[in-house]
């Protein structure tokens, strides 16, 4: 692909051929449509990127591999497969330094509880997996990304889909490599990948499935694409065929549509919109991490310079302190650690001086309404624990909850 008349576009070349597959439309003579199966006699066209040809031959065209040979999401650890098995995987995984430097930045901070990468296009919330349905999942995660999801599309209009099952490029294909499927699989956090931008959408064109409808849809879908081009992309977007002299394939036209401006992107007009939503969801994402709070400390005296000192905190977050199932289940993050911090001359009768006690829930798994099928609610949001302190001179005690995921507190009580 490249700009060969120098006019700022990378457009269509369309090529008069006898075995072209493709015809003028009858009534729109722009667009270009398929030629019947049995069809002959007519005028056809091939169609391929603008450009220069690679090895030139007067009776073969073959078209270059992109420059880069490179696709920054099939280069992540999860999954990762050989450029032979999936173009554009890199030589080996995070081989390339700006995946590198995500990966590296997530792992270091323990803190994260999701992420969220933005792609165009296809107006979509992706989330995993790529390469496996959706009953490999443990149950609770899947229906809380369900939840999160439904969310996103009630915030953006975005439908919330499965990779696997409603965004493969080929049926007997499977994506992998990707940071969404790394991110909740490695880590146990959950990960989304949304695809900005429909022209399919902002055309008209509904109950369209993103991938599947490149091969095949209607022409009326394409006929609905181009009034919007004219009437919203003032012609912009597809681009009236026009002669050119290609240096190696003599005269042809360029036009069709110019598909960095409508539909590899938003155009311009139309960013500030369609981003707009974004914001919301992404907060939403944060308002939902796990909380560590301190709901009490207490302190009694049990005579002797003898003190009970105790700590009550709790998760106030909707997501558990291990955000996911499948971070348990691959032990990437530890449960809450409590420590004590003595007065000078104190010592410690009982408990520990830092201790890690288990996982606290959060809301996420609660049923629909409190029936009695699922009206149980046990304090498994909650933690304490407690400390026998003697000292002789009184004094304070500090008192530090922390977890990787849900924060910190801190508390100080006087012995008295």
């Amino acid at each position: 692909m490249e700009d060969v008349d120098g006019d700022g576009r990378i457009l269509m070349m369309r090529l008069e051929d006898p075995n072209g597959p493709w015809k003028p439309h009858p009534d729109e003579p722009r667009l270009l449509v398929r030629r019947d199966p049995a069809e002959t006699g007519g005028s056809y066209y091939r169609v391929l990127p603008e450009g220069h040809i690679d090895r030139p031959d007067e009776h073969l065209i073959s078209i270059q591999s992109p420059k880069q040979g490179l696709d920054m999401n099939r280069n992540f650890p999860m999954e990762w497969r050989q450029d032979h098995e999936q173009q554009g995987a890199g030589p080996y995984p995070t081989s390339e330094p700006e995946v590198r430097a995500i990966v590296d930045f997530i792992v270091n901070h323990n803190n994260i509880t999701g992420g969220v990468a933005f792609h165009t296009w296809s107006g979509a919330l992706l989330r995993p997996y790529g390469d496996r349905n959706d009953e490999s999942f443990p149950a609770e995660d899947l229906w809380t990304y369900q939840k999160i999801g439904d969310v996103g599309t009630k915030l953006t209009g975005y439908p919330n889909v499965s990779v696997y099952h409603d965004f493969r490029y080929h049926p007997k294909q499977t994506i992998t490599g990707v940071f969404d499927d790394w991110l909740y699989d490695h880590l146990g956090m959950f990960g989304w990948t949304v695809e900005i931008w429909s022209p399919q959408k902002q055309a008209g064109i509904k109950d369209y499935k993103f991938i599947d409808w490149y091969r095949e849809h209607p022409v009326e879908d394409d006929l609905k694409l181009l009034a919007w081009s004219d009437r919203q992309l003032e012609g912009k977007g597809y681009v009236e065929w026009y002669p050119f002299e290609h240096p190696q394939l003599g005269n042809i036209e360029l036009g069709g549509w110019d598909v960095l401006h409508a539909f590899r992107n938003p155009p311009p007009q139309f960013l500030e919109k369609e981003i707009s939503t974004f914001p919301k969801w992404l907060v939403w994402h944060l308002l939902i991490s796990p909380k560590l709070e301190l709901l009490e400390t207490t302190v009694k005296a049990l005579g002797q310079d003898a003190y009970r000192v105790q700590l009550v905190v709790h998760n106030t977050g909707w997501l558990p302190t291990y955000v996911t199932k499948k971070a348990l289940e691959n032990k990437v993050t530890r449960g809450v650690v409590c420590e004590i911090e003595l007065p000078e001359g104190a010592t410690l009768e009982t408990g520990k001086v830092r201790e890690t006690f288990e996982q606290l829930e959060g809301r996420a798994y609660k049923g629909a309404s409190p029936t009695a099928w699922s009206a149980v609610d046990p304090t498994e949001d909650r933690l304490k624990t407690t400390w026998v302190v003697r000292a002789p001179n009184g004094g304070k005690v500090k008192l530090l909850a922390r977890h990787e995921r849900a924060g910190v507190v801190r508390a100080q009580v006087e012995l008295k």
